[in-house]
């Protein structure tokens, strides 16, 4: 027996040796691959940032050894999880004004912005988040308090939509805005005091453009704030909705030294010089940073029904919202951006920007297939332009935008319009793909919420008892793809995440609960327990 012990442990020492040294193996998991057939898995293995092999427990342990052998004790991990539509660096930004979300009304609007100003004094106050539809006066405010509490130091104050601008007589004079200012694509709000404070769309930059630029500082922190916030939550890559090329170039610096590992998708923001930059620079590609697309806005928002309908609002008698891009300059830079590798993604909430721009990529890219043009919150649409999405247009939608607006929505546009409101399902079937995210910081950038909404139609109440026009719910396979596989997809980037299979870029989350088999109730407190981004976590 002495004899023999010897021998059996050099043959399973020998046996060790024989196993292919990998970076990371993960065992007893419960992982959901999201791969064609949404099939299980219970262990991977990781080299070199990517995932290398896929199966059972054993299949990886037979096969793979690591110094970093990780025991998942029947934990569920998913794909990393995407964020087809935020505002990862207006997140940062915004952890540096003040927070207006979440206000019941006005005067708590008021009494947050006081309480900032005296704890860091600033020259300019800006803050984000109000929404009037919460307040028991669902009316715009006016400047006539922000007049009397800061008679000599700019405030601007954006709604939560970011599609209307609350500010003082201190702006005004900064702006250059009086009576006789004219700016098409939105409206500077009128009443009985005059020019009441509140912009709506494109009115709003004659302020933006007088606000202090953050320091360099300031813009480093914001990122990685952001980052924090996004990691926490399981999310691995962020489509950034709008960035202009500095700061494409300044996540780029980051993430090249290793200060940032969030992957970003970074639309342009529609500008001359950015846009021009770009399209004769071509797509910028790094293993974290994909630079392919622009972002336009068609219209405004619903909430502050800037939101461009076919037929007036129906609570506001005569007004049909505006298109914060003028109809031939969408189509002069669709026809400019088809014969460039460049994606257009059009921001179309109301029924007639839809229509715009769901008529215009049909004929610009006709004879141009692939393309994969992106509709972003494809919010309302009229019952004859849902065939448009058979035409390889992908819809890029945000689950809590339907149970943020459903208190309201139908007050705006009245019970028919309603049946192609939030229409996701709908969508996805003439589609045959649907990209989810949030639009944060508008939304929360909880990716639970997300799934939640999309499943449940409810908010976290519950409300409504039977859910919020259910026909057009998400099954529970739908949003996790919707999060993973096919947001990927919406990137160009189907072959590289997305899913948990060989060769891909390890990304993926362990939870301390399963969202695809909880009680639906408990999806929204689910925890992202850690995210890691090729293979590593921070």
């Amino acid at each position: 027996m002495k004899k023999i012990l010897p021998l059996l442990l050099l043959v399973l020492t020998g046996c060790e040796y024989l196993k292919e040294k990998v970076d990371m193996v993960i065992v007893n998991a419960n992982v959901y691959t999201v791969d064609e057939k949404f099939s299980k898995a219970e262990a991977f293995a990781v080299h070199k940032g990517k995932f290398i092999a896929v199966g059972t427990t054993e299949e990886i342990r037979d096969k793979y050894t690591s110094d970093q052998l990780v025991d998942a004790d029947g934990r569920t991990i998913t794909p990393g999880l995407i964020d087809a539509h935020c505002h990862f660096f207006g997140l940062g930004l915004k952890q540096q004004v003040v927070d207006l979300v979440g206000t019941k009304s006005f005067e708590e609007v008021l009494e947050r912005v006081q309480a900032f100003q005296n704890e860091n004094p600033k020259e300019f106050i800006l803050g984000d988040g109000w929404d009037q539809n919460d307040w028991e006066v669902k009316e715009y405010p006016t400047r006539k308090e922000l007049d009397q509490l800061f008679p000599d130091t700019p405030v601007a104050l954006s709604r939560i939509d970011g599609h209307a601008l609350l500010v003082n007589k201190a702006t005004l004079d900064l702006a250059g805005i009086d009576w006789r200012t004219k700016v098409e694509g939105g409206e500077i709000v009128r009443g009985a005091m005059g020019i009441t404070g509140v912009l709506v769309d494109n009115p709003m930059d004659l302020v933006y453009s007088k606000i202090p630029m953050p320091s360099l500082d300031a813009q480093v922190k914001a990122l990685k704030d952001a980052e924090r916030i996004c990691l926490n939550n399981g999310l691995t890559t962020v489509d950034d909705a709008g960035l202009n090329r500095a700061t494409i170039e300044l996540i780029d610096s980051l993430q090249q030294t290793g200060e940032l590992s969030i992957k970003v998708y970074a639309m342009v923001s529609n500008t001359p010089e950015d846009v021009d930059y770009f399209i004769y620079k071509g797509p910028l590609k790094t293993d974290r940073l994909n630079v392919r697309s622009v972002k336009v806005y068609g219209d405004g928002a619903l909430g502050s029904r800037g939101a461009a309908l076919k037929k007036p609002y129906a609570d506001k008698w005569g007004h049909y919202g505006a298109m914060v891009t003028p109809v031939d300059e969408i189509e002069d830079l669709a026809r400019r951006l088809a014969i460039s590798e460049y994606q257009m993604n059009t921001h179309a909430i109301g029924d007639s920007a839809n229509a715009v721009v769901l008529r215009t990529y049909q004929e610009v890219l006709k004879d141009r297939p692939n393309r994969r043009w992106r509709i972003e919150h494809a919010q309302i649409i009229d019952s004859l332009d849902f065939d448009y999405f058979g035409n390889g247009v992908i819809p890029s939608v945000q689950p809590t935008h339907a149970t943020s607006d459903m208190y309201w929505a139908e007050d705006r546009l009245g019970e028919e319009r309603m049946k192609g409101a939030y229409a996701f399902k709908k969508l996805l079937d003439k589609a045959g793909t649907l990209a989810l995210g949030t639009d944060f910081p508008v939304e929360q950038v909880s990716p639970f919420l997300t799934f939640y909404a999309a499943v449940t139609r409810k908010d976290v109440e519950g409300y409504p008892e039977g859910g919020f026009q259910m026909q057009d719910a998400l099954t529970r396979e739908e949003a996790l793809r919707g999060m993973t596989i096919w947001a990927a997809y919406s990137n160009f980037e189907e072959n590289e995440k997305g899913s948990i299979e060989s060769g891909k870029f390890a990304d993926f989350v362990i939870y301390d609960k399963d969202m695809m088999t909880v009680p639906v109730a408990e999806i929204p407190s689910i925890m992202a327990e850690q995210t890691f981004v090729n293979g590593k976590t921070r």
